[in-house]
């Protein structure tokens, strides 16, 4: 199904919430995130739970690497803040991008994951590129008009993978 090229490899309601330690066991070595809505409230600064996040992260042996759609000056700062490589206009959903943090990071496709909050942006970009996708509930409900058109057509696609994962859970998958 068409859909499926927009399907998470992983939905988790938080960034916050997602077992990185366990991930690291498994061989991943780079974190990719998106920023606003999927770490922080749009256009937030760093809050000290990001701060103390980013210190974790790093502590267990990540590498991470911030990858927006935004102006440098909103990324740099954010990543000043959390101690993270950055990308600012990376063009998600281009492989580009994607491709650029893991040279950042010096990883690869199968030791990298993407946490970010958008289906035709963070996760279609990370799926074009071989990369595991988290995807997260956004933070707050406030956002830009051309992001609220398009957590409607999310909406859509969002109610076949919950189709698509209530049939795999009742077949034993």
């Amino acid at each position: 199904m068409i859909l499926d090229t927009f399907y998470p490899d992983h939905w988790w309601d938080s960034a916050y919430e997602i077992p990185y330690e366990q991930l690291y066991a498994d061989g991943y070595r780079g974190v990719m995130f998106d920023i606003d809505n999927t770490l922080v409230p749009h256009g937030a600064p760093a809050t000290s739970e990001a701060i103390a996040f980013f210190k974790k992260l790093h502590d267990i042996g990540f590498d991470t690497c911030l990858i927006s759609n935004n102006k440098e000056p909103r990324v740099k700062s954010f990543a000043l803040d959390v101690n993270s490589k950055y990308l600012y206009k990376a063009d998600k959903p281009s492989r580009k991008g994607y491709r650029k943090a893991m040279e950042l990071m010096n990883t690869t496709e199968k030791t990298t994951i993407f946490v970010g909050d958008q289906l035709f942006t963070d996760v279609w970009g990370a799926k074009r590129t071989g990369i595991t996708s988290y995807l997260t509930k956004p933070i707050h409900p406030k956002e830009e008009i051309q992001i609220i058109l398009k957590r409607r057509l999310e909406a859509i696609v969002l109610f076949f993978y919950k189709k698509k994962l209530k049939k795999e859970s009742k077949n034993g998958n």
